[in-house]
């Protein structure tokens, strides 16, 4: 299976750096990870609502044009889901012939509507806010820990 994660902006903080090298590394034995980490829109200290719309749409343009396969929208909209219930629907994936998934991590301010209307799936990973930049680790993770589910690892508890 090819896991292709698209963010936008760059992890700024070492250990944050170091926690995604870890799951990546994890995460060979399983699968084909890529990422794609695209440029974000700069905006002035206090943007205006069209502003924002503005960056988010030059955001949403580079997102779709390196997507591929199934694509999955992380935004706070999204669909919550269990630790078992994602890893089931990455093994339906691949089952069903999306061998190639692309998970999208917008930018501070998320994601343009193109692409949360391109996303074959929309997925929150809590009600919570995180900061874009661990949302990629968590998703790392929560990566890690389905492929873990399904060949019956014992790193889920």
């Amino acid at each position: 299976m090819q896991i292709h994660l698209i963010t936008v902006g760059r992890l700024k903080e070492k250990w944050l750096r170091e926690a995604y090298a870890e799951y990546e590394k994890r995460l060979q034995r399983y699968c084909r990870l890529t990422l794609t980490e695209l440029p974000e829109a700069r905006l002035p200290e206090a943007p205006a609502e069209a502003e924002i719309a503005a960056a988010l749409a030059q955001e949403g343009k580079a997102i779709l044009s390196a997507c591929r396969g199934k694509v999955i929208a992380l935004c706070i909209e999204g669909k919550l889901c269990s630790s078992e219930a994602f890893s089931e629907m990455l093994a339906q994936s691949a089952v069903s012939g999306d061998s190639t998934v692309s998970f999208v991590i917008g930018s501070s301010f998320g994601l343009s509507d193109e692409v949360k209307k391109r996303a074959d799936m929309r997925f929150s990973m809590s009600p919570m806010t995180f900061t874009h930049q661990i949302a990629r680790v968590l998703l790392a993770e929560q990566l890690y820990r389905a492929f873990q589910i399904s060949s019956g690892g014992k790193y889920h508890k």
